[in-house]
């Protein structure tokens, strides 16, 4: 938990650490606060256009005076002056205040120099807090993608590669319109998804709560039927859960969520009961998500101990330490936890805690490096908001992994022309525990 994070009633948002992952089920949450701004701690990575946001606390407010403090009045003064001029003298159009002002905090971000600081708009900001709260607007189907050979994982869809229905949510409006396990899915409104990835198609099925969307539908070899759905508002589900040979226990996550972490504990709790006693964690491509889904998360591994420290920007450190009460903390439960590039944030908080705890075999590749802690401030009205590095987050062993990230235990090399169903560093993972096993290919939902 970090410093300044409240206690939090149920209903209300988690904090955390994190980003709008690509899942096996996914996204969005606004707020806004009417007068004093908002303030969220976090860690974000910038990936090309993607926001990866690895923690914030939300809820508490800045109390910040407003205005230009008399000490520093010589310095603004230039800023006023510009600022006067522009909208009293000139002279080519109608001048948008609002407009300005975004413009000058925009500037004063990046004059910093700083890729993880930053200002956003409105609904910029809005955008960039997709997925993270662990709910997104659609039907509630888990999809995947399935090949004319009846293998999972094609990349593009097409005569021979087609979209597939893995599973419809409980209760979620896929399944209340009939829409079954097995079900290919053609197009939506009318149109195909040819030449489409599973996730561009996942985006034509998605739409804001309330909407329709007309899926054509094919079961078995009957001939195609339209289906109209209702979407609505889906708690994702970031949990995969498979068992593999070896009665070894294979948890995927693709998010920290505000309900991921419950979701884990079941899976856990499943192998467990079914008498698994060697486990694997898949943090592969989990860019982050909420710093409690974190901890809770490393909790369910480590009984006692320091998860991470946070250091502020005058050096004063903070640690945070496991909850009790995890489920899979006896060390006789053997435990590997698969990274890779795509690690980020939360996810290597978690890495970083069981590797100093020296509570699992990291397998895989290096994480992606993100070590600092960003502050989100909410400003007043449609002012937007602005992210600002507050504090440095450092394993427990208080190694500091920006620009570095975390190196596995066992390194394994993954080809980039790597076929289609094979998973070497799975495969690696297996191995330390005594097994094999080859998994389908990854799942998403729309």
């Amino acid at each position: 938990m970090l410093p300044n994070e409240p206690d939090r009633s149920a209903g209300e948002p988690a904090p955390g650490y994190g980003i709008p992952p690509t899942p096996l089920i996914p996204p969005p949450p606004t707020r806004r606060l009417p007068v004093l701004p908002l303030a969220i701690a976090l860690v974000a990575v910038l990936a090309g256009s993607a926001l990866f946001m690895s923690g914030y606390t939300m809820g508490r407010q800045m109390a910040l005076e407003p205005g230009t403090p008399p000490t520093e009045s010589d310095t603004f003064e230039p800023f006023w002056d510009t600022y006067r001029t522009i909208t009293q003298r000139y002279a080519g159009g109608d001048v948008d205040e609002s407009a300005l002002v975004e413009g000058a905090i925009r500037g004063m971000i990046e004059a910093l120099g700083d890729p993880y600081s930053s200002y956003l708009t409105s609904q910029e900001y809005r955008d960039s807090l997709q997925g993270i709260s662990g709910q997104f607007e659609g039907i509630g189907a888990e999809i995947a993608t399935e090949g004319s050979d009846g293998t999972q994982g094609c990349a593009r869809l097409g005569p021979d590669c087609r979209l597939v229905i893995v599973s419809p949510l409980d209760g979620s409006p896929a399944e209340k319109a009939g829409l079954l396990p097995g079900d290919y899915v053609l197009a939506a409104d009318g149109v195909p998804f040819t030449d489409l990835t599973v996730d561009g198609a996942r985006d034509r099925i998605r739409g804001p709560r309330g909407s329709v969307v007309e899926l054509t539908v094919q079961r078995g070899s009957d001939p195609p039927f339209m289906l109209e759905i209702t979407r609505d508002v889906i708690q994702q589900r970031e949990v995969r859960s498979e068992l593999l040979d070896g009665d070894i226990g294979y948890v995927r996550l693709a998010g920290f969520s505000d309900a991921s972490a419950q979701q884990l504990e079941e899976e856990v709790q499943k192998h467990l009961d079914a008498g698994s006693t060697q486990l694997i964690l898949d943090l592969r491509g989990n860019p982050g998500g909420y710093v409690t889904a974190a901890r809770d998360v490393a909790s369910e591994f480590i009984a006692d101990g320091v998860l991470f420290w946070e250091e502020d920007a005058k050096g004063g450190q903070l640690e945070t330490r496991s909850v009790a009460g995890g489920i899979a903390t006896d060390p006789a439960i053997e435990l590997v936890c698969l990274i890779d590039q795509g690690s980020a944030s939360a996810s290597e908080i978690v890495a970083g805690a069981l590797k100093d705890n020296e509570r699992a075999t990291l397998v895989g590749q290096t994480t992606f490096g993100k070590g600092t802690v960003q502050q989100w401030q909410e400003l007043p009205g449609e002012g937007g908001a602005f992210r600002l590095t507050v504090a440095r987050w450092l394993t427990p062993n208080k190694t500091w992994i920006h620009d570095a990230g975390i190196e596995p235990d066992i390194a394994v090399t993954v080809p980039q022309d790597l076929p289609a169903g094979e998973d070497p560093v799975l495969d690696r993972a297996v191995e330390v525990l005594g097994g094999t096993s080859v998994l389908e290919g990854l799942r998403t939902a729309a």
